[in-house]
């Protein structure tokens, strides 16, 4: 039962929860855990054009490797089998939840465990839900994991 654990880490409080519960499991379980980082190399950069400078795209990919083994030392601190993804979104169409759950299936993953942020209201509808997307698209168990608390609606 959850030998392999997928984790999705994005360099936030909540995703140091994420992993440090997916940690716990993997312990508790005697699995392994993969943690997997997505970056969007496609995005947006004003007037409806999708052109990202090399140079931030390198940044993008220097600093999700140091996260990504900053992950790996602390799981492998533990004793835990470990390995890391970077994942690259190159589609406009694609999304960061559908990269995860395409991960968790290439990995064969039997838990995966993401951070949610604790949204509410408008601002859960406007910037959306990466942990529930994820939810309504992924095959196997999914342990979802909040931050000390949710974050405060705006005033």
């Amino acid at each position: 039962m959850y030998q392999k654990i997928l984790v999705a880490v994005d360099g936030s409080d909540t995703s140091k929860h994420a992993l440090a519960e997916a940690l716990r499991v993997a312990r508790l379980t005697g699995g392994s855990i993969r943690v997997s980082i997505v970056i969007d190399v496609v995005a947006p950069f004003g007037f409806g054009m999708t052109y990202v400078p090399a140079e931030l795209i390198s940044g993008f990919r220097e600093d999700a490797l140091k996260r990504l083994e900053a992950a790996r030392s602390q799981v492998e601190a533990a004793g835990v089998p470990c390995d890391t993804e970077l994942l690259e979104l190159h589609e406009l169409a694609d999304d960061i939840a559908g990269c995860l759950v395409r991960d968790a299936e290439r990995y064969g993953a039997d838990l995966a465990v993401l951070g949610t942020h604790g949204r509410r209201g408008v601002r859960r509808a406007v910037v959306g839900s990466v942990a529930e997307s994820f939810v309504r698209q992924a095959s196997c168990p999914v342990l979802l994991v909040r931050g000390a608390e949710p974050e405060a609606e705006p005033d």
